[in-house]
């Protein structure tokens, strides 16, 4: 039933943003952006068929095992700490694309058209960019989860970042549309890796070359992240506070 409540809704919104996307088009001539009508109703229902893969929203799961002393455990077990949920993510991101992601595709590809490469070569990069855009995205939220190791409650992190990295991965407005100056900042971020690439990827808006050294972008900021990632589970280890056990 989640799942079925998560494509209605996920279907609603897109009608919503693209919507509002298109008039924007219409109102602009035809093209804003290099976006034309079909390449921005490819960029909303691509958007929101990697959305629940990607899970920019924040979660809380390892902060509340620090709280409740169960970390302790999970440092404890022969499988890494970052590794184990890394695969769990994974998991969870092979399971809700198809299950989440591609009805509400389809409903927008028969009801508004959308634009995709011709090209199985770029379907093959689009895979690799979708995984490295769900491992960015797991790191961040792995960092934020990690805090709990000095701070009591991180909802207000969470809260924080879930806004931040709304706004600056494209979810609302196609970074290529920012001003120079914002779109300077947001390419200096790792907010585009998790969705505006991939999106860019499998539209075909990024492609041969191009969409390599979008892979190789993102491939950068996973290898940045994942090592800070390390080095903060290293000293939060060894600091070890189990809060309320």
């Amino acid at each position: 039933m989640a799942v079925v409540a998560g494509v209605f809704t996920n279907s609603v919104f897109g009608f919503i943003r693209a919507s509002v996307l298109l008039g924007a088009v219409d109102s602009a001539g035809g093209d804003l952006g290099g976006y034309t009508r079909e390449q921005a109703s490819s960029y909303v229902w691509l958007g929101q068929a990697l959305l629940a893969s990607v899970a920019i929203w924040g979660w809380s799961e390892i902060a509340d095992r620090v709280k409740n002393g169960d970390i302790a455990v999970d440092l404890a077990r022969p499988v890494d700490l970052y590794f184990s949920w890394w695969a769990r993510d994974l998991g969870r991101a092979a399971f809700t694309l198809p299950a989440r992601g591609l009805p509400p595709f389809l409903v927008g590809a028969l009801v508004m058209g959308v634009a995709l490469p011709p090209t199985p070569l770029s379907y093959l990069i689009g895979v690799v960019s979708m995984v490295l855009a769900v491992s960015i995205s797991f790191t961040l939220k792995f960092l934020i989860n990690l805090a709990a190791f000095w701070v009591i409650d991180i909802r207000g992190l969470v809260g924080v970042s879930v806004v931040v990295s709304s706004f600056f991965c494209g979810l609302f407005v196609p970074v290529h549309l920012f001003p120079d100056w914002l779109k300077t900042i947001a390419y200096a971020t790792p907010f585009p890796s998790i969705l505006q690439f991939p999106i860019d990827v499998f539209s075909g808006r990024a492609s041969g070359l191009e969409a390599l050294q979008v892979i190789g972008v993102q491939a950068g900021w996973l290898a940045g992240t994942f090592a800070l990632a390390r080095l903060v589970q290293h000293r939060a280890s060894r600091r070890l506070v189990v809060q309320g056990g």
